[in-house]
């Protein structure tokens, strides 16, 4: 039976915890967004060792479970000197795993960007930075803001795998009430609706500007 006494005496210790959720989520995410557009840029670098190398790299990540690269930076890292806190490993981990497949976000925004866009930079004589910034990049990252708004939804609604290198977050504190008090069902339900309340509304959000999007564009 739920009890509703309870459920609203441990409300504020779970909300109070939400906030290392969302800022796991957001920190992570910007992490992805500027690793993303990194290894997108390096991925169509004319050196082909660096181009194949950065495929491999992300071939090899999205291939991985983000749960084994969470241990990896959490329990192998200080065994080579690099020790993280749960919350730093945790943004960082999330941060490197999303990046692989924003990066093939920004592939398919650069990729449309017409070829005569390129060749027009190239007889202005543009600088290959020149290029990128005010040519390339402005026309190929307003398409693909809805689905990198989608990969932030599924980047928050991971956010519980980060219990597993012991950050507290929402999930870990409604573990922790329920192993001190018994009671699981009004902790793990208050976390489902907590997330449903936030990623929601987020993703009709996105759902509208992908359409004003697809009208524009």
């Amino acid at each position: 039976m739920f009890d509703w006494k309870f459920a609203i005496n441990i409300l504020p210790k779970i909300l109070a915890s939400l906030k290392i959720t969302i800022v796991a989520t957001f920190a992570g995410f910007f992490l992805a967004l500027v690793f993303g557009l990194v290894l997108s840029i390096l991925s169509k670098s004319r050196i082909k060792p660096v181009s194949r190398l950065t495929n491999g790299v992300v071939l090899f990540i999205r291939n991985t479970p983000l749960l084994v690269q969470l241990y990896f930076i959490f329990y192998v890292f200080p065994e080579y000197g690099l020790t993280l806190e749960p919350l730093s490993a945790g943004i960082l981990g999330l941060g490197i795993h999303y990046s692989t497949y924003l990066s093939e976000v920004y592939r398919s925004g650069i990729e449309n960007v017409p070829q005569g866009q390129w060749e027009a930079a190239k007889a202005l004589n543009f600088t290959r930075m020149e290029t990128w910034t005010k040519i390339i990049l402005p026309q190929a990252i307003p398409p693909i803001l809805p689905v990198l708004g989608n990969y932030l939804i599924t980047m928050f609604k991971e956010t519980p795998l980060l219990s597993a290198i012991t950050l507290v977050e929402i999930l870990q504190t409604a573990k922790i009430i329920g192993a001190g008090s018994f009671k699981y069902l009004e902790g793990f339900t208050i976390v489902g609706i907590i997330f449903f309340i936030l990623s929601y509304p987020s993703s009709r959000l996105i759902k509208s500007l992908d359409v004003r999007l697809n009208k524009k564009f």
